[in-house]
Parts: C-alpha cells; sequence; structure tokens
C-alpha cells in the first residue's frame, strides 16, 4: 500500500472514530433526556447551574474538567442535581507531543442543613491508597473491617466520626462502587459513569446518604433550618 492510500485509510479511520463519538453523545442525551422526563425532571445538555464550581475535590481533579447532560428538580422531596462529569489528566510524551486520559463519572448533588467540614468516602482501592503519599488522612474508625472497606479523608476528624457512625457505616458497607463528599451545606455521590436509564440508582443513593446522616450532626453543626426528620413531618 503506497502512501497516498495509508494516507487515505487513516483519514477513514480518524472520520468514523468522530463520527461515532458524535453519534455515542447524541445516543445518550436523548437517553439522559428521556430518564429525566420518566422521574418528572427537567433536562438540559449543558451546564446551568455552574456545577464544577461546586467545592468538591472530585470536581477539580486534573488538567481539565467537564460536564453535561444535567438533570435538575425535585426527587423524593430533596432538590437534586445529577450530571455527567468528565476530567483529563495530559503526559508528555517527551518528543514535544502529549496526551489525554479521560475519566468518566456519573455525580448527583443535593444541599443539606448542614455546615459541613470537608469529609470524602470511598472504597478502598489503589487509587485511594495513592492519598498516603499525598499526606491525606485516612481517618481510623472502631470498626477494623470498615477501615480495611473504605477510606474517609478530613481535616476535622471529629466531624468526620460524627458523621460516619455505626449506622452510617453498616449502610455504606452493603453499596458498592458509590463514593460521597461533603463541604459546606453541599452533599456529592458520584460513581463511574451510569447508564441513561440507571441514573435514579444514583439519586436514590444520593437521598440515602442524605437520610443516614446521624441526628448530632443537625444539632452540632446545623444551619437552623428544617432537618429531614422534621421536613418529612411537615409534608
Amino acid at each position: 500500500m503506497g502512501p497516498a492510500l495509508l494516507f487515505v485509510a487513516f483519514a477513514a479511520i480518524v472520520v468514523a472514530a468522530i463520527w461515532y463519538g458524535v453519534v455515542r453523545k447524541r445516543r445518550r442525551r436523548r437517553a439522559v433526556a428521556q430518564a429525566a422526563a420518566r422521574l418528572g425532571l427537567q433536562y438540559s445538555t449543558k451546564d446551568p447551574y455552574n456545577v464544577l464550581s461546586l467545592p468538591f475535590a472530585l470536581l477539580s481533579e486534573g488538567d481539565g474538567q467537564g460536564c453535561d447532560n444535567v438533570v435538575s428538580g425535585s426527587y423524593k422531596g430533596i432538590d437534586v442535581k445529577e450530571f455527567d462529569y468528565w476530567y483529563y489528566t495530559e503526559s508528555s510524551n517527551g518528543r514535544g507531543g502529549s496526551s489525554r486520559s479521560y475519566h468518566y463519572f456519573s455525580c448527583a448533588a443535593t444541599e443539606i442543613p448542614v455546615n459541613c467540614a470537608h469529609v470524602s468516602i470511598a472504597r478502598e482501592s489503589w487509587l485511594t491508597r495513592l492519598g498516603d503519599h499525598l499526606g491525606l488522612k485516612d481517618i481510623q474508625f472502631e470498626s477494623e473491617q470498615f477501615n480495611r472497606d473504605f477510606r474517609v479523608t478530613a481535616k476535622d476528624t471529629k466531624f468526620a466520626t460524627d458523621l460516619v457512625d455505626a449506622r452510617m457505616m453498616r449502610w455504606l458497607e452493603v453499596g458498592t462502587g458509590w463514593s460521597f463528599e461533603v463541604h459546606g451545606p453541599y452533599l456529592l455521590a458520584s460513581s463511574k459513569r451510569l447508564e441513561a436509564d440507571t441514573i435514579l440508582v444514583l439519586l436514590d443513593v444520593l437521598k440515602a446518604f442524605r437520610d443516614h446522616i446521624p441526628r448530632v450532626v443537625y444539632d452540632l453543626y446545623g444551619t437552623g433550618q428544617a432537618t429531614p426528620t422534621e421536613e418529612s413531618s411537615t409534608q
């Protein structure tokens, strides 16, 4: 095969890859919009809420970030925002060029009437263990099994131990693949990118975490607004 044919073949592969990416993106947009409609939620292809400004560590990972397919509204009595999120890390090949590695997530966020110190909760993995080398403190709890299974990092150890009580630990142990952050009045649940028709699972996980926040957290760190128990009693 001559140089001209090689060029044509390469160009065809590039065009096919671009076309496939466009088609896949359109399919996901349509599927997420349909899932949102079934749940009575609003859908936007772009981000009208500037969710990347929320104070979560995940949303500032990498060398660049982005989000789309934003779903918003009231779900089981709480205001939620669910969105596709990605970030990339850029590396040099040593010859003047560079490449990007992309990481894709499904995220859901809500507000809670608590002034939370920043806490991150994730299943232990080789990736979370890198935190040991970054100086992040893995908080130890009374349950050795929980300590083996989860990595909890926070600057305020007392707040973290108030948040993650025995009841919360038992609930966290049941789930797989979910990570959580709290910071200020915000709560984030995240996972690897979900299929569009399963986004309600992430919303249920977000609400369940909120429902498992101990009453003492509201008593000690609450903002004075209604707690979830008080909200439910007035509905």
